[in-house]
This record gives C-alpha cells, sequence and structure tokens, in this order.
C-alpha cells in the first residue's frame, strides 16, 4: 500500500477504544448462549493447531479457543513464549517461534495450521512466508499486517516494549511483502468496529486462496467471539486441496439449522 493510501487510514474512534474491554466481556459472556451453534460447526480432519497470542498477551488469553479446538477433534498448541512482546519474545530472526513450529512438525508429522490474534497473526504471516511447507494454513485475528501501522492504537507502546520501531527498511519489506499473496491459504477475519487497529490494515490482498471475513465485535473479543469461533472452525475444516472461499450462509444454517441455505 502507497504512502498517500496509508495517510488515509485513521485509528479508531476514542469511543471504539474506550468500549474495548466492556464489548469483550459481552462477547465473552454470550459464549454460554452460542455454544449449541458452536457445537454444530464443521469438524475437518484433526491436526495439529499453533495459536499465537496478541501483542502483550500470552497463551492464558487464547485458552478458550484452544479448548473449543480441541472439542472438535483438533490438537491445538499454545505457543509457549510467554508474552507476546514481538522480537523479544520470539527472537531477533523469529528462530524460536520457527523451533515451536518445527517442533510441533515434526512430533504429528503433519503440517500445522497456524491461528493468530493480532500481532500473533502477523507473526504466523511471516511464519508461512518462512515455512511454506510445514504450515497447511493462515487464519489472522484482527491483525494488522497491511496499510498503516502508525494508525493502530498501541503503536507507541509497541515500540517502547519491544524495541522495535514502526518505519525504517524493515517496515518497508513487511509492507512490501503483505501485498503478496501467502504460499499457503490465508484468511484474515476482521472488525469494522474494533477499538485497537484499523480494519483497513488487516485486508487480505486478492488472491485464488485468500479471503477476508468481516464479523461484528472488538478486538479484544475475537478469540472469544462467537462467530469469530464458527468462522475458525469453519476454515479448520476447509481441505487444503480443495479450498473454498467462506460462506456467510454457513454460520446462518448453524443459528437457523432449518431454514434453505442463502448464498
Amino acid at each position: 500500500m502507497r504512502a498517500s493510501e496509508n495517510s488515509r487510514i485513521k485509528p479508531p474512534s476514542a469511543l471504539l477504544a474506550l468500549a474495548e474491554l466492556h464489548r469483550a466481556g459481552l462477547e465473552l459472556a454470550s459464549l454460554p448462549l452460542a455454544a449449541p451453534l458452536l457445537a454444530r460447526a464443521p469438524r475437518g480432519d484433526g491436526g495439529p493447531v499453533l495459536v499465537l497470542p496478541g501483542f502483550i498477551t500470552s497463551d492464558r488469553s487464547t485458552r478458550l479457543l484452544r479448548r473449543y479446538l480441541d472439542h472438535l477433534g483438533y490438537d491445538a498448541y499454545a505457543w509457549t513464549l510467554g508474552r507476546n512482546l514481538g522480537p523479544r519474545a520470539v527472537g531477533p530472526e523469529g528462530e524460536k517461534l520457527r523451533a515451536r513450529l518445527d517442533g510441533i512438525f515434526e512430533s504429528t508429522g503433519r503440517k500445522v495450521s497456524l491461528v493468530g490474534w493480532s500481532l500473533g497473526g502477523i507473526m504466523a504471516r511471516e511464519l508461512a512466508r518462512a515455512a511454506p511447507e510445514r504450515v497447511r494454513r493462515v487464519i489472522s485475528l484482527g491483525s494488522p499486517f497491511t496499510g498503516d501501522p502508525s494508525a493502530t492504537i498501541p503503536a507507541k507502546l509497541y515500540e517502547r516494549l519491544t524495541g522495535e520501531t514502526l518505519s525504517g527498511p524493515a517496515l518497508e519489506r513487511r509492507l512490501r511483502e503483505s501485498v503478496e499473496p501467502l504460499p499457503v491459504p490465508a484468511t484474515s477475519i476482521y472488525s469494522r468496529t474494533d477499538g485497537v487497529t484499523p480494519w483497513e490494515n488487516c485486508i487480505e490482498p486478492a488472491h485464488s486462496r485468500a479471503e477476508n471475513i468481516e464479523v461484528c465485535g472488538s478486538h479484544c473479543g475475537m478469540g472469544v467471539n462467537p462467530a469469530v469461533l464458527y468462522a475458525i472452525a469453519d476454515r479448520l475444516a476447509t481441505p487444503e486441496e480443495d479450498w473454498k472461499p467462506f460462506r456467510r450462509s454457513a454460520w446462518l444454517g448453524a443459528v437457523y439449522p432449518s431454514s434453505p441455505s442463502i448464498n
């Protein structure tokens, strides 16, 4: 995305940012009501799924998501690298995260699906580019992998805690890469009411095996949002060799199982 285009991307409104935790709490509280619908989600052939947490958070934040994936028959793995502080967590070249992927691949003998929340999604995409032969697919949740990084609410905090600047040659290279399709199927789940990162920063470039799924919800509640969980389950169940884009009617069919399919 060119600089002139980046300049038009604005951070989320202060109202959305201030309401983040409250809205995330409501999404969490809705899970018991959505449980019967989530139980009807598609189930794939199992397989390993590595779940990467967002900025500042740890594996505790993805516990419910991983439990749900385990319930669906997948082997859901935590990333085990502590709090996600960018290079300080994964290593200057991402070597610690690569070692985690290699360990799962070698122990299971199967390609690993990557589900990354926010910064975790950016890391998942970079990991897929580095080791496409070991990655089955990438699903990112509210991940600002393109656009203008400075438009994200915690941009200054990110620079201070990670030691990585949101400018310079390394960032320019990453942004150039972000408009190139991933070598594996890719899904970006985003919300226009995200109070942390502008949704424009989360849009996957057009490609035959790439898609964007819009949900209604907060950034901090992505990992417990029922619609997000259903979309993740649906995408994981899609065969790698017969990939098809997500149909919103699949979610409607779970809500209204007796209704005819609507494409």
